[in-house]
């Protein structure tokens, strides 16, 4: 799974903000990493060097193997907050998608259920 994370002039992307962050997602979807090919993380503070409340952005898109991206948001008045909203976001979106797989994979491999003997037949 690939990593990359980008910042907007009101964040420092430095190594140890990348480490985190990216630590935060492995850990998030370590039971599902062999099916996602790259994640994006968009990291904001939207009142740049004002204070306000839920002002830090964190936008995650992931791309699965064989699908069309995926993008949540989440706004906290945290940095911290704002990751790991995101992530439990991304997380759940996730197993949601391959749980609707699963189900539609299972259903195609079920037998129809025989036909009724029709009652002319008595």
């Amino acid at each position: 799974m690939q990593i990359q994370i980008n910042t907007d002039r009101h964040i420092e992307g430095d190594e140890r903000l990348a480490a985190w962050a990216s630590g935060v997602l492995e850990q998030a979807l370590s039971h599902v990493s062999d099916r996602i090919t790259r994640v994006e993380i968009h990291l904001s503070d939207e009142n740049g060097d004002k204070s306000g409340q839920h002002d830090k952005r964190c936008m995650m898109e992931t791309r699965l193997e064989g699908r069309q991206p995926i993008a949540v948001t989440h706004q906290a008045a945290t940095m911290d907050q704002a990751v790991n909203g995101a992530a439990e976001k991304l997380t759940s979106a996730i197993e949601s998608i391959l749980g609707r797989q699963r189900d539609q994979r299972r259903r195609q491999a079920e037998p129809l259920p025989d036909e009724a003997t029709p009652l002319d037949e008595q």
